[in-house]
């Protein structure tokens, strides 16, 4: 599960301009139901987002 602080990147679950296709991406939230689906609240970007259209970076 997803928490503040995670670093995602969005996959192709979803479309994803050009240029969010590669940008990673920081976790603001605890995941919330909207809709009957999971979102976050990411950084630098408005409104929710669906938690099985990110993919968690790993860190070493």
């Amino acid at each position: 599960m997803l928490k503040p602080g995670d670093k995602v990147r969005m996959n192709d679950n979803y479309y994803v301009s050009e240029e969010n296709k590669n940008k990673i991406w920081v976790v603001r939230s605890e995941p919330w139901e909207c809709c009957d689906t999971q979102v976050v609240s990411l950084q630098d970007k408005s409104g929710g987002y669906a938690v099985d259209g990110l993919d968690l970076i790993e860190e070493a």
